[in-house]
């Protein structure tokens, strides 16, 4: 049985399956802004030369963008369309914030690592670029913003 640190050096294949609500919205290739960041403010005390109090202040965590080879899947433009346009009209404007999830798959498709955020609204969405004669993958992209997230091994 590999030990705990093999499971990670084995991932570097890895994709990510990512949960709306616990519904798969599909499996990622690439995730950005996994990141937190705490504000600090400065203290002088008087008489204390030698260094400034730092205090921890406000968490802020930067938009999650995740990216992936086009799929046929619906799940996602559902979950997008609940919070903008006719969908955000049905809920008389009010945008919903829903809990996610990122699970971290290795190569053959055995999760390590999840990833869960809290109050999750997507805000950006972008198709591929059509190019008949390029040879490039057909890639879409999710940004969505968020309230912060913990990290769990599974």
């Amino acid at each position: 049985m590999p030990d705990r640190d093999q499971k990670f050096r084995d991932s570097t294949s890895a994709r990510f399956i990512f949960t709306v609500d616990g519904e798969e919205i599909g499996a990622f290739t690439e995730v950005s802004g996994l990141e937190l960041n705490v504000a600090t403010e400065d203290v002088e005390e008087g008489g204390v030369n030698g260094y400034v109090h730092k205090l921890p202040g406000r968490m802020t965590w930067p938009n999650l963008v995740l990216k992936r080879g086009l799929t046929q899947s619906d799940n996602l433009f559902a979950w997008i369309n609940s919070v903008s346009g006719d969908g955000l009209g049905k809920e008389k404007n009010k945008v919903t914030r829903r809990t996610a999830s990122i699970t971290l798959l290795t190569a053959d498709s055995r999760p390590i690592r999840r990833w869960d955020f809290v109050g999750v609204v997507p805000v950006r969405w972008s198709g591929p670029s059509f190019a008949s004669d390029g040879p490039e993958a057909l890639v879409e992209e999710l940004e969505m913003t968020h309230h912060g997230f913990k990290a769990s091994n599974v």
